[in-house]
């Protein structure tokens, strides 16, 4: 979908058509979830500091995030795809990938598909997507960002080793920032720079991320569209409005989140044996502490408990900390019979 929050509240708000809209808050630590066209153009992005957004647009309108409006109109959207095939394998509210092989209604082109969902989306929810169509999961994803808004692009099977090599390394999806411009640092500058390292060169700078960069420059990618998705982890994490150095502060904030993690767990009747602390310290690096158990946790108190033991293990109380987060997994792992309890 194309800035599917900001199009959601300028659809539903007529006022805010062809304004700088971002939805988010421009206050303490807000951050913007996502922004108008019109905010675009002046450098607003996603994850960009609410403040940073506010100096980058002073015009900018935020609005705080509606997600029961957004999840309704996600539910629509995927009533949609799945009148044309059933491998929908949905990878947020706004975006999915779908492998139409099967093409339940014999359109018998998935270009023709990608057509026919676009202007059903158009004509019964009145927003925009983008489409990208090719062989794999990689190609089509890379290929739905290159003619937004409302475009749709098709790399044709032969030219997908051309279309990558003439790619920026920035442009690849799951290359980063950080690892952009490092590759920049080192030559890299484009796929067919990527393509002349081997795969050994490759893995040695960049680890085991090195074959899927070599892979994936290549145009190789064979991953299955899934529908149903297996869950791997659960989490909840929280930004603090100020950097903390006092170590109960962060306790208390442990405490908070593992209520709020296992209410989520439970909802879903998931118990998991792993416990991951995640921690953000204030100059932005990010680390992670984790405990495996035996059996299954089923105790709001083994969560909190745990995680302040790893907090233990980071640099709390001598380095300032932005953000805490605690995680389960290990579900897949799980001993039906068994739990574990405090009591």
């Amino acid at each position: 979908m194309d800035a599917f929050y900001a199009s959601v509240e300028q659809r539903d708000f007529p006022e805010l058509r062809g304004k700088p809209v971002v939805v988010g808050s421009p206050e303490g630590r807000g951050v913007v979830l996502t922004a108008s066209y019109e905010a675009r153009k002046f450098g607003v992005r996603s994850a960009l500091p609410g403040r940073e957004a506010k100096r980058l647009c002073p015009d900018a309108i935020f609005v705080p995030p509606r997600f029961s409006a957004y999840k309704e109109v996600s539910q629509h959207i995927r009533e949609i795809f799945l009148r044309y095939t059933d491998l929908v394998e949905p990878l947020s509210l706004d975006e999915a990938y779908l492998d139409v092989t099967e093409d339940k209604l014999q359109v018998g082109s998935a270009i023709e598909i990608a057509k026919a969902i676009k202007k059903a989306i158009k004509d019964e929810t009145n927003l925009t997507a983008s489409a990208g169509v090719s062989i794999n999961k990689f190609v089509a994803k890379v290929a739905s960002g290159m003619q937004k808004p409302d475009g749709l692009t098709f790399i044709h099977p032969e030219k997908i080793e051309a279309f990558m090599e003439q790619l920026r390394v920035g442009d690849f999806h799951g290359i980063g920032k950080v690892t952009a411009e490092k590759m920049n640092k080192a030559g890299l500058f484009t796929g067919a720079d990527l393509k002349k390292l081997t795969q050994e060169e490759l893995v040695k700078h960049y680890g085991k991320a090195g074959n899927f960069y070599y892979n994936i420059v290549r145009g190789i990618d064979d991953r299955p569209v899934q529908a149903e998705r297996e869950t791997k982890s659960v989490s909840v994490e929280d930004t603090f409005a100020e950097d903390v150095l006092n170590v109960e502060v962060m306790e208390l904030e442990l405490e908070r989140l593992s209520e709020m993690l296992f209410k989520r767990l439970s909802k879903h009747e998931l118990f998991g044996r792993t416990i991951t602390l995640k921690v953000k310290y204030h100059d932005f690096k990010i680390i992670s502490r984790s405990k495996t158990f035996a059996e299954k946790i089923n105790d709001a108190a083994v969560i909190s408990i745990t995680s302040k033991e790893l907090l233990k293990q980071t640099e709390a109380g001598h380095k300032k900390i932005r953000l805490l987060g605690i995680g389960v997994s290990g579900f897949e792992d799980v001993d039906t019979k068994g739990q574990l309890t405090l009591f």
